[in-house]
C-alpha cells in the first residue's frame, strides 16, 4: 500500500497546486512516456499567426516563415483601433473582427508510437477549422465551448514534423452583445493516453449522502478499449484529501471487448468530511488508475468538494444544513486591457477583488466559461452559475448562435455539462438569458428539450434561466423545465414572488444595472436618473458632453435600479435566495446608455482596469464582517461649491468634520444603506470616525491635494514566476509635494521596461477612450492608471520606470522567480 500512496499524493500535488502563480501549470503532467499514463502538455507556444483568410495555410507544405510567431492564448481583436465602422459596432467594443489563421509545427519521437494523440481546445471564437497535416479534423461554430480532436491517424513520427492548422472566422457580426473577442483565446493542451483509457470527459463524480459524519460518493468512469483485442483491466479509484492522504479507495476488474466502451460505477465513502463552502472550500480528488495487465495505461484526477445544497421556497438557499444568501455577480469573459485572451493571473485577480468585496457566487454571463475559472471557483470559493447560451432560435443579432442552433446546440450544451459537472463550485445550470422565446410558444419544447440533456448528463444540480419577463404569461415559465426561477431585475415583483408562482424557487440571476464612472461626482448626489437606449421610446436623461455617470449611486438603466434598491428587496425576504448583480467588473462592449464614442460598459462595480468604483464598500459594508469606513467623494473642490460627502459603513454611527470642526454625527438604522453631509466646501481636511457598540471602529481622512509633484507606482505584486505568462498590475498616481493623491489628474504617463518583461497593457477605466491597450503609455483618468507587466522566461530583476512632463519620476522593481516566490535576502 506504501508505494501506490506514494504516487497518489504525486497525482494530486500535480493536479492541485494553487498559488498565486500560473494555475494552468499546475495541470499540466510532465511523466516521461515510459509511464504509459497519461501525459496533458500545455500547447500553447511558438504558433504563427496571420491575420486574413489564406485558404492554402491547410495544407503542411505552406510557407508560413513570414508569419508573425506568438504565444497563446491570443485574441487579435483588441490589438486593432476602436472605430464607430467596426462591424461589431459599440455594442462589440467597437474593435475589428475579420478571420485568422494560426499554425504550430512541432514533433513526436517514435517511441511514442502506439499511443493516442488528441488536441484539445478550451475556446476559439469563433467559427473554427482545424487541419493535422493537411487532413480536415473538423469546425467548431460556437466560440465559447471546449472541444478535442483526435490526431493518432495523422500523425509523423521521428523528424518529420507534424503542421497543425486552425482557420477561425469572427467576420460575420454584429454576432454578440458584447465584446468576444478573436482567435484562440483560451489555451490549448496536447494529451497522450495508451490505448485502454478513459474517455474524454469520462469520469463523473456525485455525493448522493453528505452529512459531517460521513459522505457517499459515486465514481462512474467510462474506459475505451481501442484496440482489437480484449483487454483484462483493473479500475483504481481513490478519494485523497488536499495533503495527497488517502480517504477511501476501491478497485473494479472488467474484461473490455476489442473496440469496446464501457461504463463502470464505484461507490466509496469518506469518514467525518471536511465540508466545501464559500468560507472553507474543503477539496478532495478522485484520482482514477486504469491497469491493463498489471501496468499503468491511464489515470485522470478530478476534483470533489462534498457539500449537500437546496433551494428552498421558503427559505431560500440552503448550504450544508444552513441558510446561505447567495451574493453574487455576473462577470463577462474579457480581462479589460487583455481582451479576450485568458491569463490565469489577470482571472484569479479579478476573482480575488471580488472575493475582498464580499462575493461568493459567480454567474458565467452569458456563455460556458473558461476551464480555469471553476478551477480556481473551486479553490477559493464561489457559488457558480454555469450558463450556456444568450440566444436560442430566436435571432438576438444579424450573425449570432441562432445561424447555429439547429445543428448544434444539442452537443454545445452536453459538452458543456460533462465538462463542467465535476466541479464542486458549479451548483445551478442555466439554459439561457433573456431569449426571446419567452413570448413564443417555441419556448416550452426548447426549454424542456435544453433541461432534457442537462437532466440526462447531471440530475443532481438544478435548472434555471435569466428571464427578464418572469410573469405567468412566459413560456419558458410555462414549460415546466426550470428548477429555479431566474429574474432579471423586476425587484417590484419580488416581495410577490409566493403569490404569483406558489411553491416555486426564486433567485435574481440579473440585478441592479446601475451606471457609475469610477471618480467622477455630480452633484448634487440625490438627483436620481433612469436610462433606456436607444431602441426605447423614452431614452433617458440627454447625455452630458463627458459622456460620464455620477459614481454616486444615483443613476442606474431604466429596466433595472440602483445598488441600494436591489439590495433592500433582497433583504426584505428569506424565500429570495440571493442575487447576481450586474456587473462585478465593467466590460468591453454594450455601452449603455451612450454607445458610441464609449467602447465599455458603465455597469461594473469594479471598473475596467480593476479600480473599484465607490459601491464596492457599499457591498464590502454588508458583505463581509471586517470593519468598513469609506467616505467620498475626493476633497479637490471649487469654493462655493457645495458637496455632498457619502459614507459606507457597518458603524452604528459616523462623525464628520471639516478642519477640526464637527459637522454632525449620523446613525445607522435598520434600513440605512449610506450616511450623507451636505456641505460646503472649503479646503482642508475632511476626517470620518465611525463608532460601534460604544467604540472608535475606524476613521477615514480625505484631503485636499495641492499641485502634482512626482508620480508614484504600485505593484499588485512585486515578485512574480518567470516563464512568459505571470503578470503584475502596477497602479500608476500623482501626489503633491506631502504625498496627498491628486484625484482629477489626467496627466498622460510614459513607461520603459528595463530587464526581462514587456508591457502586455495599459487602462485607466475610461469609457470613452480610444488609446490603444497595447502601448508603453497612458492617461491618468481620475487619478489612476494602471500598466501590466508581463513576465519574460529569464529570472532577475524588472525595473518599471514612468515618466511625465513636470513631475518626479517613479520606479518599481519586479522580481522574477522560478516559483514566483521572492528571494530571501542575501541570494
Amino acid at each position: 500500500m506504501n508505494a501506490p500512496r506514494r504516487s497518489v499524493r504525486s497525482l494530486v500535488r500535480r493536479h492541485a497546486v494553487f498559488g498565486l502563480a500560473v494555475l494552468a501549470f499546475a495541470f499540466v503532467a510532465d511523466r516521461p512516456a515510459a509511464a504509459q499514463g497519461r501525459t496533458t502538455t500545455n500547447f500553447d507556444a511558438g504558433w504563427r499567426f496571420h491575420l486574413g483568410d489564406v485558404p492554402a495555410a491547410k495544407n503542411a507544405a505552406f510557407d508560413d516563415s513570414g508569419w508573425r510567431t506568438l504565444n497563446l492564448p491570443h485574441d487579435w481583436s483588441i490589438e486593432g483601433p476602436f472605430s464607430k465602422d467596426n462591424p461589431a459596432g459599440a455594442a462589440g467594443g467597437a474593435l475589428p473582427g475579420g478571420i485568422g489563421w494560426y499554425r504550430k509545427t512541432f514533433n513526436v519521437r517514435t517511441t511514442e508510437r502506439g499511443r493516442l494523440f488528441f488536441i484539445d481546445f478550451d475556446g476559439v471564437y469563433r467559427d473554427s477549422q482545424v487541419w493535422i497535416n493537411g487532413h480536415y479534423l473538423g469546425k467548431r461554430p460556437y466560440g465559447y465551448s471546449s472541444f478535442r480532436y483526435e490526431l493518432t491517424p495523422y500523425l509523423h513520427f521521428g523528424a518529420r514534423p507534424n503542421v497543425l492548422a486552425v482557420r477561425v472566422d469572427n467576420s460575420k457580426q454584429p454576432n454578440s452583445r458584447w465584446y468576444s473577442g478573436s482567435g484562440i483565446y483560451r489555451h490549448v493542451w496536447l494529451v497522450t493516453t495508451s490505448p485502454v483509457h478513459i474517455a474524454h470527459w469520462g469520469t463523473y463524480v456525485t455525493t448522493p449522502v453528505v452529512s459531517a459524519r460521513q459522505a457517499d460518493v459515486t465514481v462512474r468512469t467510462t474506459v475505451r478499449n481501442t484496440t482489437e483485442q480484449p483487454s483484462d483491466i483493473t479500475l483504481r479509484t481513490t478519494v485523497v484529501d488536499s495533503a495527497g492522504r488517502v480517504m477511501a479507495d476501491t478497485s473494479f476488474e472488467a474484461r473490455l471487448p476489442a473496440g469496446s466502451v464501457q461504463d463502470m460505477a464505484q461507490q466509496l465513502s469518506v469518514p467525518n468530511p471536511a465540508l466545501w463552502s464559500p468560507d472553507s472550500p474543503a477539496l478532495y480528488h478522485v484520482v482514477s488508475r486504469v491497469e491493463c495487465d498489471g501496468r499503468l495505461c491511464d489515470d485522470v484526477t478530478t476534483p470533489l468538494g462534498l457539500r449537500s445544497f437546496t433551494f428552498d421556497a421558503q427559505r431560500g438557499f440552503i448550504l450544508n444544513g444552513q441558510r446561505v444568501e447567495i451574493r453574487g455577480v455576473c462577470l463577462h469573459h474579457d480581462l479589460g486591457a487583455l481582451g479576450a485572451a485568458l491569463n490565469d493571473r489577470a482571472l484569479e485577480r479579478e476573482l480575488q477583488i471580488m472575493k475582498a468585496m464580499g462575493v461568493n457566487a459567480i454567474r458565467t454571463s452569458h456563455n460556458p466559461p473558461a476551464p480555469e475559472l471553476l478551477q480556481m471557483a473551486d479553490h477559493m470559493g464561489f457559488i457558480v452559475m454555469d450558463e450556456a447560451f444568450d440566444g436560442w432560435k430566436i435571432a438576438k443579432t444579424k450573425y449570432d448562435y441562432h445561424l447555429d442552433w439547429d445543428a448544434w446546440h444539442d452537443r454545445d450544451l452536453a459538452d458543456m455539462v460533462r465538462r463542467d459537472r465535476n466541479h464542486p463550485s458549479v451548483f445551478l445550470w442555466s439554459i439561457g438569458n433573456e431569449v426571446r422565446e419567452q413570448g413564443d410558444s417555441s419556448g416550452i419544447p426548447i426549454a424542456r428539450e435544453l433541461a432534457g440533456v442537462v437532466r440526462r448528463l447531471d440530475p443532481t444540480r438544478p435548472i434555471t434561466a435569466g428571464l427578464d419577463h418572469p410573469d405567468t404569461f412566459n413560456y419558458v415559465i410555462r414549460s415546466g423545465a426550470l428548477d429555479v426561477l431566474g429574474f432579471n431585475y423586476r425587484d417590484s415583483l419580488w416581495a410577490g414572488f409566493p403569490q404569483t408562482f406558489p411553491g416555486q424557487k426564486f433567485v435574481a440571476t440579473e440585478a441592479t444595472s446601475s451606471l457609475n464612472t469610477r471618480g467622477y461626482y455630480k452633484q448634487p448626489s440625490d438627483s436620481v436618473a433612469r436610462f433606456g437606449g436607444p431602441w426605447m421610446k423614452n431614452p433617458g436623461p440627454t447625455p452630458n458632453k463627458s459622456y460620464r455617470l455620477s459614481d454616486y449611486d444615483n443613476r442606474a438603466a431604466a429596466w433595472g435600479s440602483l445598488h441600494e434598491e436591489s439590495l433592500r428587496a433582497i433583504r426584505a425576504h428569506e424565500y429570495l435566495s440571493g442575487m447576481f448583480v450586474w456587473t462585478g467588473f465593467d466590460y468591453l462592449g454594450e455601452p449603455t446608455p451612450y454607445g458610441w464614442p464609449a467602447r465599455s460598459s458603465y455597469f461594473g462595480i469594479v471598473d475596467l482596469a480593476g479600480f473599484p468604483k465607490d459601491a464596492y464598500w457599499l457591498y464590502q459594508s454588508l458583505w463581509t464582517e471586517r470593519p468598513v469606513l469609506h467616505m467620498f467623494p475626493h476633497w479637490n473642490w471649487t469654493r462655493g461649491d457645495t458637496i455632498d460627502v457619502w459614507a459606507y459603513t457597518n458603524a452604528d454611527s459616523v462623525e464628520l468634520s471639516l478642519n477640526g470642526r464637527s459637522l454632525g454625527v449620523r446613525h445607522m438604522g435598520a434600513d440605512t444603506l449610506h450616511l450623507m453631509w451636505r456641505v460646503p466646501y472649503s479646503p482642508g481636511v475632511l476626517r470620518a470616525v465611525g463608532w460601534k457598540d460604544g467604540r472608535v471602529m475606524a476613521t477615514r481622512e480625505v484631503k485636499t491635494a495641492g499641485r502634482p509633484a512626482r508620480i508614484e507606482l504600485t505593484a499588485d505584486r512585486d515578485t512574480i514566476q518567470a516563464g512568459g505568462r505571470d503578470l503584475s498590475f502596477v497602479t500608476v498616481r500623482v501626489v503633491d509635494a506631502d504625498g496627498v493623491a491628486v484625484p482629477t489628474a489626467d496627466n498622460l504617463m510614459h513607461f520603459q521596461v528595463a530587464g526581462d518583461a514587456s508591457i502586455a497593457g495599459v487602462d485607466n477605466g475610461d469609457e470613452i477612450s480610444h488609446a490603444p491597450f497595447q502601448a508603453d503609455s497612458v492617461r491618468l483618468f481620475f487619478g489612476k492608471g494602471l500598466v501590466i507587466l508581463r513576465a519574460g522566461n529569464t529570472p532577475g530583476v524588472v525595473t518599471l520606470t514612468a515618466s511625465s512632463d513636470g513631475l518626479a519620476s517613479a520606479t518599481a522593481r519586479i522580481h522574477l522567480t522560478r516559483d514566483g516566490r521572492r528571494p530571501q535576502p542575501g541570494r
